[in-house]
């Protein structure tokens, strides 16, 4: 009789610290159990599709900078491309042009073959290609366990039955949506880096020597008056010094003609 009743006092216990537990255990086990690793993840070793970005770069000279500009923007609207970045400069001897286009993956070489056709001083041409498939997945799963987590956050939200739960669960909700937010925005730059691919154009013109020179001879002269001016302020500085220096030239030379006359 008395096993009877140790048991069933153990038994009444057990259920009532059962009965106890506090939400934010609940919320603990609950997240824990969304952490834990899914059987279904994608295996980056099976066949899974690869990720890559490619970029390229070319450097070319061209005799009518205009026109090679006209050409590469005929070629940007054939492919359906796009510019991202258009940068101008000019120097003594030269003007050029440096445009990076966001090209589909898919017509990027025969983009690029285009862009280059009738090109006689081709300087530079790379390709280069990134594999980030391993990050791709990744990204893509944590984004899957956290909208998972986010779901059972908001099953326990329903299940919470003072304000003091639902203060805290919404907290936790809140914190995971700008987690998700975060990872979407990462998720959604690698597939727009992966269905573009990058290629950044430099081309440019030589300016002839003449041009070159008249500007040089230009310059030269202006800076020849620059110093002549900076020479006049040099002296309007020191011609206290000066008039020092004529008198005792002044005084030498006197007393010198004195002492011839008095011989």
């Amino acid at each position: 009789m008395k096993n009877v009743k140790y048991y069933f006092g153990l038994f009444i216990l057990l259920t009532v610290i059962a009965c106890a537990k506090s939400p934010e255990s609940a919320m603990m086990e609950m997240a824990a159990q969304a952490k834990a690793p899914s059987t279904d993840e994608p295996d980056i070793n099976g066949i899974v599709e690869r990720k890559l970005i490619k970029e390229g770069h070319i450097t070319f000279e061209t005799d009518d900078i205009n026109t090679a500009r006209k050409t590469i923007f005929k070629t940007v609207d054939q492919y359906k491309a796009n510019v991202s970045s258009d940068q101008e400069s000019k120097s003594l001897d030269r003007k050029s042009n440096t445009l990076v286009i966001r090209i589909p993956v898919d017509d990027f070489d025969n983009f690029l073959t285009d862009a280059i056709k009738g090109v006689e001083k081709l300087e530079r041409k790379s390709i280069n290609t990134k594999n980030v498939t391993e990050e791709f997945l990744d990204v893509e799963t944590r984004l899957k366990t956290k909208k998972e987590l986010e779901t059972r956050y908001l099953v326990l939200l329903k299940q919470a039955k003072n304000v003091i739960e639902i203060v805290e669960i919404e907290k936790q909700i809140g914190l995971l949506r700008t987690e998700i937010e975060s990872i979407e925005g990462r998720l959604n730059y690698l597939q727009n880096q992966v269905a573009f691919a990058t290629l950044t154009t430099t081309f440019y013109e030589r300016i002839p020597n003449k041009t070159a020179f008249g500007q040089k001879f230009q310059n030269s002269f202006k800076n020849g008056w620059d110093n002549l001016i900076w020479f006049f302020v040099f002296l309007t500085n020191i011609w206290p010094f000066i008039l020092v220096v004529v008198g005792l030239l002044l005084g030498i030379r006197w007393y010198r003609n004195k002492l011839k006359k008095s011989h």
